[in-house]
């Protein structure tokens, strides 16, 4: 069992509270001439101060266009307060420029507001309504918006769930390349949630997200390729794409990446790099790699070997519930000396009550 690949899928990320998405989006200049200087060029210097982080010349460029009702100006005045640090931030003043420029039928500010009743940010927390913003914005054609109504009809939130009306909304966000909607759209294809179930299709749809760096959906990726659902079996593309995922810190990635190369699989046959991916994942909590990790120390494979070491490991993984790990420690035990098994039980504590920042 320890050594068994991790081929769970990424979920969908419907009951996640879409914070990703707080940004300017899609803005286009327009030109109003007045005394020599045009209203965009006041904008662009604005937005070019806020996308730079200097949200107090933003402000001061953009806070006198917005006051004049300039739409764009407006969203951008709430995205200073709301992303800004300190005696800048102000979730409720955010809130009352995005309410102007949504007024206004602005998609990104209708979408802003949306992210505020969802998070209860500067109002109460409101999925409902939070539905109703994000909606106004997706039939403008907002793909973030899309996408967030996707997610809230997926988890039920402020709405009644519907798979079937969530793969419509995500299917119009992922044509836009929103890289989230089309790593959801790939989970209901694999789970034939909302559509019948096509391997095929969720793996075109991981592709276009794990192209744009999604680490969930190059994680689905590599087990299609791993497992030959959806695609031909390919092992060196499983192990290419779990790497991928496992540099950005996929915990599952990093797992399945040790396991492949301690299995030989897609022609490198390393134990060393296997033991370091499974330490990474380990110190993720990842009960698998704990045991795995613990195993090879035992059996000084990819790393000296290390008795205490392995006990600490397998005492972890046993702490957080996998009872092979601690059959795996029972059996180590009988080899160990009293004293080893008391220093691996010290380190096994001092490992876990420091986060594993501090596991030797």
């Amino acid at each position: 069992m320890a050594e068994m690949m991790d081929l769970r899928r990424a979920g969908t990320s419907g009951t996640d509270k879409f914070w990703f998405y707080l940004r300017a989006v899609a803005l286009s200049a327009y030109l109003i001439v007045t005394g020599g200087i045009s209203v965009a060029d006041s904008f662009d210097d604005g937005l070019e101060a806020y996308l730079s982080g200097d949200y107090e010349a933003a402000l001061e460029t953009l806070l006198p266009l917005a006051r004049e009702g300039n739409v764009r100006a407006q969203n951008n005045v709430g995205l200073i307060y709301a992303n800004a640090e300190g005696d800048l931030e102000d979730d409720a003043e955010a809130v009352r420029w995005y309410r102007l420029a949504a007024a206004q039928h602005n998609a990104s500010a209708q979408f802003n507001l949306g992210f505020m009743y969802a998070n209860g940010s500067g109002v109460p927390e409101d999925d409902s309504e939070a539905v109703r913003l994000y909606r106004l914005a997706a039939e403008q054609g907002s793909a973030a918006a899309q996408f967030g109504l996707g997610s809230m009809l997926d988890a039920g939130a402020g709405v009644a769930e519907d798979d079937t009306e969530a793969v419509r909304w995500y299917r119009m966000a992922a044509e836009q390349g929103e890289v989230n909607a089309q790593y959801n759209l790939g989970v209901h294809y694999d789970t034939g949630m909302g559509v019948p179930r096509d391997t095929g299709e969720a793996v075109r749809w991981y592709r276009f997200a794990a192209d744009q760096g999604e680490p969930n959906a190059q994680h689905n990726l590599a087990i299609s390729y791993a497992t030959g659902e959806g695609v031909a079996k390919d092992d060196r593309e499983a192990v290419r794409w779990y790497q991928i995922a496992a540099e950005q810190g996929s915990v599952r990635s990093q797992y399945n990446l040790g396991a492949m190369l301690r299995a030989g699989r897609g022609g490198r046959n390393d134990a060393q790099e296997a033991a370091r991916w499974f330490r990474l994942a380990a110190a993720q909590g990842h009960t698998y790699a704990q045991t795995n990790l613990g195993i090879m120390y035992a059996n000084g494979e990819g790393v000296p070997r290390n008795l205490v070491s392995a006990r600490m490991w397998l005492s972890i993984a046993s702490e957080n519930g996998l009872e092979d790990a601690y059959k795996f420690r029972a059996r180590l035990e009988g080899v160990m000396t009293k004293a080893d098994i008391e220093e691996a039980t010290t380190a096994a504590r001092i490992c876990l009550s420091s986060g594993y920042q501090a596991c030797n």
